[in-house]
């Protein structure tokens, strides 16, 4: 009878595992530099969804005249957008598709709906100069978003270069918010112009030059005096006390603040463009 070899229970050859072919569409991809290919994360990307989210909501409410549920959706996706970023870069879970992703969000919260949020308060009642407003807002946010994303490596990172797209949507929103607050309550009517004004105003200046500081080089992780705390609390506590009356204010003082650096450096003497030249270049490398 003949004998047949045994199956080696250790030793021999390994063998490959039994759908190991299939397992390998579940890992990330690698190149080969061992870099981590693209992908999607969730976590800061939730985010940015929540933001795109009360943009359309401000949007639908603003369609049915409910102003003052349009104003605040347009306040939480900034402050959801000024989450994302920061979440992503904690977490380690930065991304190009969340960058892109992010400047959509901020164009359909900070661009599309806080032009039409103006435009059916007072803009409408003015005819074709109020669209016309309504679109050098939209336009200008759209162009500003561009300019980001194409000179994001270049600019110094303490200043925004034009007034940043959110702070813009708080100037206008905000103004409307004020406006029909139960204490003060003016009609739409008495302050179209004024209106007018404020989104081109707005919409020009995210297309400037003027730097705007960015808060970017506050490090959160460093330890600070108590008195910094306090104040802190003490700014949540105003803002609780009537939202409408002191969102507002603060936004027009950063609105305008970017204006008197400007006129400072130029007092002064000193470049006022924050895109540094060739010789600036070579000189930090």
């Amino acid at each position: 009878m003949p004998a047949f070899p045994r199956r080696k229970k250790n030793g021999g050859a390994p063998r490959a595992p039994r759908f190991s072919r299939l397992r390998r569409f579940g890992r990330r991809a690698e190149d080969k530099q061992g870099q981590r290919g693209r992908g999607i994360y969730l976590l800061p990307n939730a985010f940015t969804t929540g933001a795109l989210f009360c943009g359309f909501y401000a949007i639908v409410m603003a369609m049915n005249q409910r102003f003052e549920h349009a104003c605040w959706a347009v306040f939480i996706a900034m402050v959801l957008d000024g989450l994302d970023g920061r979440i992503a870069r904690l977490t380690n879970t930065q991304s190009e598709f969340g960058a892109q992703y992010d400047s959509l969000s901020d164009m359909v919260s900070f661009g599309v709906a806080p032009a039409l949020i103006a435009y059916e308060w007072a803009l409408s009642g003015l005819g074709r100069w109020g669209w016309i407003a309504a679109f050098v807002y939209c336009a200008g946010a759209a162009l500003r978003l561009a300019r980001f994303n194409t000179n994001i490596e270049v600019v110094d990172k303490r200043f925004f270069q034009g007034l940043p797209s959110p702070a813009a949507a708080a100037l206008v929103v905000g103004f409307i918010m004020m406006m029909t607050d139960p204490d003060i309550n003016i009609s739409a009517r008495k302050v179209d112009w004024v209106s007018w004004c404020i989104a081109v105003f707005a919409g020009l200046t995210m297309v400037s030059n003027v730097p705007f500081y960015s808060f970017k080089d506050v490090n959160f992780r460093k330890s600070v005096p108590f008195i910094v705390v306090f104040l802190i609390a003490l700014g949540f506590a105003l803002v609780a006390i009537d939202p409408p009356k002191v969102l507002w204010p603060i936004f027009v003082v950063y609105g305008l603040s970017g204006y008197a650096v400007f006129v400072w450096q130029r007092a002064k003497g000193k470049r006022v463009s924050i895109i540094p030249d060739d010789d600036e270049v070579d000189e930090r490398r």
